[in-house]
């Protein structure tokens, strides 16, 4: 694939999964689709502090996750050792994306990882796109391809792709906080819906229920002061309103966010 249509591809995923309304699907949807950008056959993804015994861990595609099922305590354990990226990240601040063979040379092909993924996936080569925000030696998905080991092309673009993952990050917390917030019997989804709010426009007006500034905002989301303005337009637009405080009332009273606590 091309970079300029690998790009294309890109863009039009950050659209879809910035209007996924359900937080659960958007990192098999990421991972799915960063295999086929990066030229790999199947991904590993995290989300949280990632251990030998412990954290969030998802496979894609279909075939991927049901073989990490299936894995032992012991290649369990193996596989999230994450050997040699984990300790790559845990020695330098660059979270920019490596390749395994890159980072351990010609230790790698012959080591216990090396083996076991060969043996489960039937794979050789492994890249680390970490998310570029968490100081985490690993957080973020592992890319596997057989063969021939990932290009300077492969590796481009799973650099372009990272402040995607990190955004898509930062709105599915947000997604799964508001869905807390409210309660597994609220439907929440289905009320945004209702309102023709888009997730990323449900999220904006979560953070304007904390009374965050736009800059805050746009910190929290990792977008411009610009673009947060717009998305709190259309906010108002949608709901009727004309200012925050209007706007948080009427989203109170039509469940869209949690009423207000105690004083």
């Amino acid at each position: 694939m091309g970079l300029d249509r690998a790009y294309e591809r890109l863009t039009a995923l950050a659209v879809a999964a910035l209007h996924e309304r359900d937080p659960a699907r958007l990192w098999p949807m990421l991972a799915g689709a960063l295999a086929d950008l990066c030229g790999g056959e199947a991904v590993i993804h995290k989300r949280d502090d990632w251990s030998e015994r412990a954290g969030t861990i998802g496979a894609a595609p279909d075939a991927a996750a049901a073989e990490l099922k299936r894995l032992g305590d012991t290649d369990l354990a193996l596989l999230r050792a994450c050997y040699p990226l984990a300790q790559h990240y845990a020695d330098r601040t660059d979270r920019r994306p490596v390749t395994a063979h890159r980072a351990a040379g010609r230790d790698w092909p012959d080591s216990p990882t090396a083996r076991l993924l060969s043996d489960v996936w039937d794979v050789d080569h492994v890249m680390g796109v970490p998310l570029p925000e968490h100081t985490t030696p690993v957080t973020g998905c592992l890319v596997y391809r057989s063969g021939t080991d990932f290009t300077d092309d492969h590796l481009a673009m799973a650099e372009r792709a990272q402040p995607l993952l990190a955004a898509v990050e930062r709105q599915r917390q947000l997604l799964e906080e508001w869905q807390r917030a409210l309660g597994p019997a609220a439907e929440p989804e289905e009320r945004a819906a209702e309102c023709a709010l888009t997730p990323r426009e449900t999220t904006v007006l979560l953070l304007l229920t904390e009374a965050l500034t736009a800059d805050a905002i746009g910190r929290r989301l990792g977008i411009s002061v610009r673009t947060v303005h717009k998305h709190v337009e259309n906010i108002y637009r949608k709901l009727g309103t004309r200012d925050r405080v209007g706007t948080v009332l009427r989203a109170q009273r039509l469940g869209l966010v949690p009423p207000p606590g105690p004083p």
